[in-house]
Formats: structure tokens, sequence, C-alpha cells
């Protein structure tokens, strides 16, 4: 985000805290007292005299072991199975479960390993799918599993096309089975509070959220010998750089990463896949991922269109291309968007930017919300900062600041010493100290929801309800899909209204029927 010197940073930080501890002091009072913290922000209780709800999860990569296996609480998701076609991932997956404090290794050799899906789907003890798939599975697989009685919860984005999405929000209901999509934020105690802060009129008019989500994946893999020694050029005296078949520069690229060698003997084709590289690195490809809106920007115009107050976006442009890859990669290496949201009134707009960038992770990734009164910048998930105008660039970043009240409503004030309210500045700190991402809560609260809910009509029971339910996570697909049309297309398309309403049949690239998977 923007550059702060660690004297800045902090004072942003103290600043959020105290402005926090401040405005929502009781809030936050009660909020650390709770057994759960998450289980309070987001109004669920312990599983009580209920058993946890017994799951399998289907994709055990990186999602599926570092988000969906890893913090999850097994006395909400108990996990009785797992299926992945790729050995790497097969002995990773139990390597997970026997690192985590609930399973340990006797149980992660006891979870059964279903061979297909159709097995798991026979299987009487599952009452939950965890999809952490290949996007281009997701819709199939999540369909499959509802119509065989299983409540879903899926990685995002929740599909491949906006069709997918939609069906499979008119199967949940037709299935009477619970669906859920991982947009974590939703779940996130520290967005909660940023959302709490902009929501009470502190940062003033806000026009203006500049998100961003910047990594380098661009730094050369150096050749190296059999012991593990660099490998130089005799002439330059340069490391040398390896390159693929083509004779491209291999680069330290997260989304392309070595095949292991456990996983060269798969049968890609019988799962439908056209070679090894597009199974092992779906996200390259336009036919099985959707690039980095989707995996990505749909998390940052998530917290957007929650900031400010779940709007939908009018229109969208943008330019994103394959501008630093030279290799057979089809999906962008970057992409520049902007946002037009509706504000108060009609002619009223708010501009959201968002990037994402492969060869600069100097910024790293947040969202910077610019108001007239002040600014927040929610930084990597993990810190809030909160700075007040204070006329110029220079003294905004310096000014520390307290919270009062005027006509009843808090407005960011100059603290009178650089300290401030220090009881303040410690109740603000229970707001963003150690924070949960929401992997963790998000699936508590599903559990919880199928456990408490009408189990004789879940989407009727507006009291347990997922938060990223099915509709939520539609206008999330909407947003990323769309941008991704108009990048590719080079023009401004105006959202139609139609499109994020799952009964409703219409979507911005015509994609009416759901593509079979093998």
């Amino acid at each position: 985000m923007t550059h702060l010197t660690a004297e800045q940073r902090l004072l942003g930080r103290e600043n959020a805290n105290r402005a926090l501890g401040m405005s929502r002091r009781d809030w936050l009072a009660a909020a650390a007292a709770a057994p759960a913290m998450g289980a309070f922000y987001f109004g669920y209780n312990k599983m009580g005299d209920k058993p946890p709800v017994k799951a399998a999860i289907i994709g055990t990569g990186d999602e599926g072991c570092q988000a969906m296996i890893r913090f999850h609480n097994r006395d909400y998701l108990n996990y009785v199975g797992f299926c992945d076609i790729r050995p790497s991932q097969q002995e990773r997956c139990r390597k997970e479960f026997a690192t985590h404090k609930q399973y340990g290794e006797a149980d992660a050799k006891a979870l059964k390993m279903y061979a297909n899906k159709e097995e798991m789907y026979a299987d009487p003890d599952v009452e939950v799918v965890v999809i952490a798939l290949p996007l281009w599975l997701h819709a199939p697989v999540a369909i499959e599993a509802m119509k065989a009685g299983k409540h879903v919860f899926t990685e995002k984005l929740m599909a491949h096309s906006i069709a997918e999405c939609k069906e499979m929000c008119r199967v949940a209901r037709e299935t009477n089975r619970l669906l859920a999509v991982g947009h974590q934020r939703h779940y996130s105690a520290l967005y909660d509070n940023a959302n709490f802060l902009l929501n009470s009129g502190a940062l003033g008019d806000v026009r203006h959220i500049r998100a961003l989500w910047h990594r380098n994946n661009a730094q050369p893999m150096v050749e190296r010998d059999k012991a593990g020694n660099p490998v130089f050029d005799d002439a330059t005296g340069l490391p040398k750089y390896q390159k693929d078949d083509k004779g491209n520069i291999v680069y330290q690229d997260s989304w392309k990463r070595p095949i292991p060698d456990a996983d060269k003997d798969v049968d890609y084709a019988a799962h439908g896949y056209k070679s090894l590289d597009e199974l092992v690195r779906w996200r390259l490809y336009n036919r099985t991922g959707a690039g980095l809106m989707a995996e990505l920007g749909s998390h940052q115009l998530d917290a957007c269109s929650i900031f400010l107050g779940k709007k939908h976006p009018l229109a969208v442009t943008g330019v994103g291309g394959k501008f630093f890859y030279k290799d057979d990669r089809e999906v962008d290496d970057h992409v520049f968007t902007m946002f037009e949201f509706p504000g108060a009134e009609e002619s009223d707009r708010i501009v959201v930017t968002y990037s994402s960038i492969n060869t600069n992770s100097f910024d790293g990734y947040g969202e910077q919300v610019m108001g007239s009164k002040g600014t927040m910048i929610v930084a990597g998930e993990k810190e809030i900062l909160l700075f007040k105008e204070a006329g110029n660039a220079t003294l905004s970043k310096t000014t520390s600041v307290t919270m009062e009240t005027q006509g009843k409503k808090p407005v960011l004030e100059t603290s009178p010493s650089t300290a401030g309210p220090s009881a303040a500045t410690a109740i603000g700190g229970l707001a963003t100290a150690d924070p949960s991402r929401g992997y963790r809560e998000e699936l508590e609260h599903f559990a919880y929801c199928i456990r408490h809910g009408d189990a004789s009509n879940f989407h009727a029971d507006k009291d347990h309800q997922p938060r990223c339910k099915g509709e939520v996570a539609l206008a999330d697909a909407v947003i990323a899909l769309t941008t991704n049309i108009a990048m590719r297309e080079n023009r401004r398309i105006e959202f139609d209204p139609k499109w994020f309403d799952y009964a409703d049949d219409a979507t911005p690239d015509g994609s009416t029927v759901i593509a079979k998977r093998s």
C-alpha cells in the first residue's frame, strides 16, 4: 500500500486502535471476553449438545490444505475423508491432518481416501462436501454433491461462468441443501472493525477506494549443479537461468511450480484435462481458471462492496494482458481496472480502482479508503491504519488522532498527545491483535447453520444462513468475470441488475448451460 515509515505505520495503527476503542468500546470488550471471538462477531455459538458435521474434502492443494484443513475446527466440522487424483496431494493431505492439533497421526491414517467423487457422494457418513478444486470443476461437483444430498462449501470463485453460479443457487433450493462460498472477508473480525469505522462516518465523504494485490513472480530460477550450487556462464560470469523446453526463462512463479515426480503418471485425460500441465497449473489457462480477477481480485472487490454497503458496481473498464511472461499461459499477468459504484444520489459515483501485477511486490496487498475527513488502510489482512486529513500529506501521516462525538456522530480530532487515551488504545487493540483471516469462522458458521437450521426448509430459516451464501457469492463472480470480458474486449461494460439475480437467466457472457466435466 502507500509507502509509510515505521513511525507513520505505528501511528496509523494506534490511531485506528484508539478510534475503535473509543467508539466501539463495549462491543470489543465483550468480544474479547467471549469464549470464541469469531462466534461473537458473526452471531453463532458453540455446537452445544449437537455433534460436529461430518465432511469430506475434494481437492487437497494449496487452498484445500492451507485453508480448509489447516484452519478448520473439528468441534464444528469433522473430516471423515478426502478425494484427490494427484498422489503428491494425497500425501500432503494426510500430513496436514497429522499435524493438526485436533487430529494427529492415528486420525490422519484413519481418514477415508475416496477413489473418485462418486464414491465420496455415496458415503452416508458425509454430510458436507468441501470443494477446493480447480475453478472449472466447482459447479459440476457442487451440483452433483447437492443432488446426492450433501451440503456444499466451495472455495472461491464460485464457478467458472455466471450461468453455473446461478444454477448452483437454484439446485441448492431444489435440493434443500445449504451452499456457501469461501470469500473469507465476510468472517474477518479485522474487516468487520474496518467496516465499522467506515460506516460510523469518521472518514467523511468517501469518493475513492484503491485496492491492489501486487506480487513479484518475476525472479528467474538459477541453474544448479548436482550438488545444488549455482551454475555460472563462463563468458559473462553471471548466473545461468533455467529455461523450459521452448527456451523461455523459468521464473519463481507460484502459479507455475515444478510438477512433482509423484504426479507424472496421473491419467489426466481420464479426468478431462488436456495435459498434465493443465492439471497441475490450471490457474494459467482460460478453460480451467479465470485469472487474477478470479483468484485475487474477487476477494478485494468483495471487500470494497462490503465497505460501500454491499452495493453492486454500475460499470467497469480495464486493461489486462500477458505483458511479461513469454510462455504458453493464457491468463493475464497484469490487470488494471476501474469500477463505478453508486453514491448516495443518483448522479453520485464512487470510484474503486484495482490492480494486480506479477512483477513488483513493493506495495503488497490491501485496500485504501479515502474520505474527506480521513484515510483508512487495511493492509495484508493484518492491520488497520487510520489517518486524519490534516491539510497536506505530510501532516496527515504524522497527526495523532482521537475520536469525539458531534451531533451523535463520531468525528476524528487531533489528539492533544501522541500517546492518546491509553485505555482506548488498548481496547481498540483487541480489534486488530493477531487477526484471523476468516477461514476458521466461515467453516464454523456453516456447520452451525446446518446443525441449528430448519432442516425442513434451510433456505426459509433466515436466522441460520451463511454470510457468503450462493446469492452473495454470485455477485462476486459477476464482478470478476465481467471485468475479464471488459479487459478482453477493451470496452466499458455497464452491469445489468439481472446478472446478479440467480432466478434470471441473463448473463454478460451469454452462458446458458453447465458444461459437462469428466
